[in-house]
């Protein structure tokens, strides 16, 4: 019972500390037929207890995925809990993972409960996982294995339900050739593995993204924008995104703070400089224009969306995956972080009805 109280109270700690930290993180935003495969797949697996190793580059959202996967799951009433292994230095991970008694090493002054305690019942997200030692590596096989660890400097054995998913921007497989990962961890921890792409691969996804952190960031620091002007959107477009996600997002931040009127300035820091080809046509434009014929297989349609055309498409995306449920914890306007009248206020706003093609 001490030991249960313990955890609890540790598992509390560490729950307000989450919520000082105000993550802000969002439900998934994006109509593009890649992401519409990965939340498929989001859907399947949450179901299970099963592995997921998460994979993709750095800020495309892969924490999003697992808590998308956590918040979809059975074990969605527990805690998910996150470990950044490549934040933590090699010798306090150990630690940090699965606890420590007192007087364990020096510095120990009282004994400490791990993050695979806290997690028991719920969900352990283990970010970075290919930084994490031989050491941890063999620690982490046996609670997969076993669901059983020691504190370091400990002797009692103590079992846990936990779920894992991990996430890696590495090429895994290239670490376990160079002997930097052992293949039976690889093997346990990818019984599901997911690939976020990378914002590149999903430019249809852009527009929709910018408005919708437009709408975010103009709310938090007090602009009034109402409009991506169409060379504004050209330009963040045409750009490829090496910070994907995240950087879009930095970006869209300091142009809000740099607009004045109702009009998006974009920054200018960070994106292309528009290039005149020797015919006097725009490299830019044309670079944009080329990618929306790939994606929309025909013409090219600019994107020139007012934010209410922008939040009418996001609202129906979210009603459509959801089947059109608007209360509940798998609702649209729990997804949405509205209350359910508020939504319903909106849906008769913007004119949304559900029809045989499920939108009119």
């Amino acid at each position: 019972m001490e030991r249960e109280q313990a955890r609890l109270e540790a598992q509390n700690t560490y729950l307000l500390e989450e919520i000082k930290k105000a993550h802000n993180f969002e439900e998934i935003v994006g109509q593009s037929r890649l992401l519409a495969e990965v939340i498929e797949k989001v859907k399947l697996v949450a179901r299970t207890d099963s592995s997921v190793l998460i994979l993709g580059e750095t800020g495309t959202g892969k924490e999003l995925i697992a808590r998308a996967i956590h918040s979809s799951s059975p074990r969605r009433a527990q805690p998910l809990i996150k470990v950044n292994c490549s934040a933590l230095p090699t010798g306090l991970i150990e630690s940090e993972l699965f606890g420590h008694e007192k007087g364990a090493f020096t510095g120990a002054t009282e004994k400490r409960i791990g993050r695979f305690e806290l997690a028991n019942g719920g969900t352990i997200f283990l970010d970075e996982i290919g930084e994490v030692s031989g050491e941890v590596q063999l620690k982490l096989l046996r609670v997969l294995q076993e669901r059983e660890f020691e504190r370091v400097g400990g002797r009692e054995t103590i079992k846990v339900d936990v779920r894992v998913i991990a996430a890696t921007n590495r090429d895994l497989r290239r670490a376990v050739f160079e002997g930097a990962l052992r293949e039976d961890l690889y093997y346990r921890l990818s019984v599901f593995p997911l690939r976020v792409p990378p914002l590149r691969e999903r430019i249809e996804d852009i527009p929709l993204l910018v408005h919708y952190f437009v709408g975010r960031h103009a709310t938090r620091i007090g602009r009034r924008i109402s409009r991506v002007p169409k060379a504004a959107m050209e330009r963040l477009v045409a750009y490829h995104w090496p910070g994907n996600v995240r950087e879009l997002e930095n970006v869209i931040e300091r142009s809000v703070i740099l607009s004045a009127g109702p009009d998006l300035e974009v920054a200018v820091e960070g994106l292309p400089t528009p290039l005149e080809r020797a015919d006097g046509s725009n490299a830019a434009h044309q670079t944009y224009e080329h990618r929306q014929m790939r994606v929309s297989g025909g013409a090219p349609s600019y994107t020139t969306q007012t934010l209410e055309e922008i939040e009418r498409a996001h609202i129906v995306e979210v009603l459509r995956r959801t089947g059109w449920k608007i209360d509940g914890s798998d609702g649209a306007a729990r997804l949405l972080k509205l209350h359910p009248s508020t939504l319903r206020s909106r849906i008769k706003k913007l004119g949304i009805r559900r029809s045989a093609g499920n939108i009119s």
